[in-house]
């Protein structure tokens, strides 16, 4: 929390209307499970939302790609790949970590994990957004639903 309160703050300060978070498909996997786990309930973070006391619109572009890509990207374009991604965490992410442990072995026995878990987190993450009809939400909601990934 105190990380996104000091984006925010840079937000207000630079009059930026948008924040993108870089949260991907593996990240939004595991914060649903360990909600599942933790605290009983189908939870993950909203693709899309604004905070009305912050005043910015908050996305995660992000929220559809797996985490490899990312990392191949990165190295294809020679960007640094970071290996941690929680540089503010006092302490390593153990449970996360579990999780993507326990992701990565079903991943194994169900090669498209991945895309049946994004097919069940569609309604999590268009949750309260602002328009579920846009074109672009259309547009993966088709592709999702046709098999395409």
């Amino acid at each position: 929390r105190m990380k996104r309160g000091v984006l925010y703050s840079v937000c207000k300060r630079e009059n930026y209307g948008v924040l993108a978070l870089g949260q991907h498909l593996d990240d939004q996997a595991e914060s649903m499970l360990m909600s599942a786990f933790h605290n009983g309930q189908m939870r993950t973070m909203k693709a899309h939302y604004r905070a009305k006391d912050h005043d910015v619109r908050i996305i995660r572009p992000l929220n559809y790609v797996r985490e490899y890509m990312t990392r191949e990207y990165a190295i294809h374009k020679g960007l640094p790949v970071i290996d941690e991604n929680c540089p503010g965490c006092f302490e390593s992410p153990k449970e996360r970590a579990r999780v993507k442990t326990v992701l990565a072995s079903q991943e194994q026995v169900f090669p498209d994990l991945y895309g049946n878990l994004l097919r069940a987190m569609m309604p999590l993450m268009a949750a309260g957004c602002a328009d579920p009809e846009a074109p672009a939400v259309l547009e993966l909601k088709s592709s999702i639903h046709s098999g395409e990934q």
